[in-house]
């Protein structure tokens, strides 16, 4: 078997094989950067931006910011800028939502860098595959029609055998990367919905209006305390 596969890289569909090798480490190098990518920016760690949430619902405006400004994870960070943005423009919310919607976006471009590369490493696998396959076929009866019809099937079997390997490969690459990518995916996805909820809460969702911004008066006191919206 080892003198067929290394036979292949000798043949027609050799450079096809060599395309698929070569589109295997490609794909693993950027898969295992994505787990590490996606570490760092702590997609997933919600435990600290939940808190630093409930702490500003319950109307504890600088303790949500400290814990939300100590926390790195992306979803600690965009809490962290919506937080901000309330308190810099209380009376604007719609230029708080846009800031802090600006800061998700960012993270999220962070989080899909290199994805694209994945899917198109798992849609190019299978069909190059392909391609290497119908290149031995074409191979293997060309050389049946070279020699009249009169063919060792042995020789014959043994290069349709060589020819089908690269579909093999091919799906041995995609079928793997397709189901990593599906999960990455699947995790970025909900961290957006995540930094979606989380803006909409602080913005929207606290019911509490603030009587002035400290970053607009550089002289006043912190806020110790929100003022609760007057109906």
């Amino acid at each position: 078997m080892r003198d067929i596969i290394i036979g292949q890289f000798y043949s027609i569909g050799g450079p096809v094989l060599a395309i698929l090798l070569v589109l295997s480490f490609v794909a693993t190098a950027v898969a295992i950067f994505k787990l590490i990518a996606l570490s760092r920016l702590g997609v997933g760690r919600r435990k600290a931006a939940d808190q630093a949430l409930a702490k500003w619902e319950a109307g504890d405006v600088g303790g949500a910011q400290m814990l939300a400004a100590s926390d790195h994870s992306a979803l600690g960070r965009v809490v962290a800028e919506a937080a901000g943005a309330r308190l810099k423009w209380p009376n604007d919310k719609e230029r708080a939502r846009e800031v802090a919607t600006g800061k998700a976006l960012g993270l999220l471009d962070a989080m899909n860098r290199h994805v694209r590369l994945l899917e198109t490493c798992v849609q190019a696998a299978p069909m190059l595959g392909l391609l290497g396959t119908v290149l031995g076929m074409i191979a293997a009866f060309n050389e049946m029609s070279g020699g009249g019809g009169v063919v060792n099937p042995t020789q014959l079997a043994g290069g349709i055998w060589v020819a089908l390997s690269t579909t093999a490969f091919g799906l041995t690459i995609a079928i793997p990367l397709y189901f990593f990518t599906s999960w990455i995916e699947g995790r970025i996805e909900r961290e957006r919905a995540a930094m979606d909820s989380a803006i909409l809460k602080i913005v929207y969702g606290s019911g509490i209006e603030f009587a002035q911004s400290p970053i607009a008066a550089p002289h006043a006191q912190p806020f110790a305390e929100p003022v609760p919206l007057r109906r």
